[in-house]
């Protein structure tokens, strides 16, 4: 079976007094996941607005994969391949190529 899809993700970003907000929504065409993000910046570091911007974008798009990766643990329960708890070796589960 072959099978292409595409997934867009659209990340905002709002900055305000040095803190910068971002969300980060993935759609899959058959949901939506939205994930947040922020970053501070020290008053005594140079305010660098695209480092904030980084910041926020990568912990908006983390908390995302947290929720996609939490969404695959429960389908793989719910079909018989392992628990959902606690890091999953294989042979239980799609192995994860970047541990």
């Amino acid at each position: 079976m072959t099978r292409t899809l595409e997934w867009m993700v659209r990340v905002g970003l709002s900055e305000e007094d040095g803190t910068t907000r971002a969300e980060a929504v993935l759609d899959t065409g058959s949901e939506k996941l939205v994930g947040h993000g922020v970053a501070r910046c020290n008053p005594e570091d140079v305010d660098v607005p695209a480092i904030g911007d980084e910041l926020a974008a990568s912990r908006a798009m983390k908390d995302v994969a947290a929720q996609l990766m939490k969404a695959a643990d429960q389908e793989l329960e719910s079909v018989g391949a392992g628990p959902a708890t606690g890091p999953v070796a294989p042979p239980y589960a799609w192995s994860d190529t970047t541990a």
